[in-house]
């Protein structure tokens, strides 16, 4: 296996299309759980200690080396507050893969975990892959969730779960590079042959990154 680039994010990254396939995923979960810092430690290796609340919607591109296939991940960081969220369902569609994230110093954002599995379920692809992430781990002595509790409620979703924390830099390059293996993982299965194909039109085909549905929250 091909390890993951480490190098952080360029405008090379953005306008490269040399590569075999792309990735669109999302960072969702309540604000002020720290997608937007993840995002960065990931993309650019940098940590900003201030919270500095997303506007909508961002994404940042990284390229990725995974199972000899150079991988562009497209990764969106969407706002975590209510008055956004009819935006940010539009882009669940043709998202191949989900970090699901909650605070583990804050149970009001892992309360709403279960809500936000029911917005995938709601409005991305049926074969969609989520690993639900407790952030912020290094907050050991302000911790109110447990890591028994995160992987319980991950087991209960039928998701992969990790504790992670962007301001340390543990386990965030793992979680990115768990996630886009099961979609590779999945994407194999789905390739392999089968006497009585899908034909419900809901599965992306590989590195489909269809445009953007409008869509409202039913919630």
């Amino acid at each position: 296996m091909a390890p993951a680039g480490d190098s952080p994010a360029s405008p090379r990254d953005a306008a490269d299309q040399n590569f075999d396939y792309m990735f669109k995923l999302l960072l969702i979960g309540n604000s002020s759980v720290g997608k937007t810092s993840f995002l960065f430690r990931y993309a650019d290796d940098s940590f900003t200690p201030a919270f500095v609340s997303t506007v909508g919607i961002d994404f940042k591109v990284k390229t990725v080396y995974r199972h000899d296939k150079r991988i562009k991940l497209q990764i969106w960081d969407t706002a975590g507050q209510e008055r956004y969220r009819t935006i940010t369902t539009a882009y669940y569609r043709g998202a191949m893969g989900f970090l699901l994230m909650y605070d583990i110093a804050n149970q009001e954002s892992f309360c709403a975990v279960q809500d936000w599995a029911t917005q995938i379920k709601t409005y991305s692809w049926d074969n969609a892959q989520v690993i639900l992430v407790g952030n912020k781990c290094d907050l050991e002595d302000e911790r109110v969730v447990s890591a028994e509790d995160g992987q319980r409620l991950a087991s209960d979703l039928g998701f992969e779960f990790f504790e992670a924390s962007a301001k340390d830099n543990i386990n965030v390059k793992q979680v990115f590079e768990r996630l886009v293996d099961i979609i590779c993982e999945k994407m194999n299965e789905s390739l392999e042959p089968s006497p009585s194909p899908s034909s419900n039109g809901k599965s992306p085909a590989l590195g489909d990154t269809p445009l953007p549905q409008s869509s409202s929250c039913s919630c």
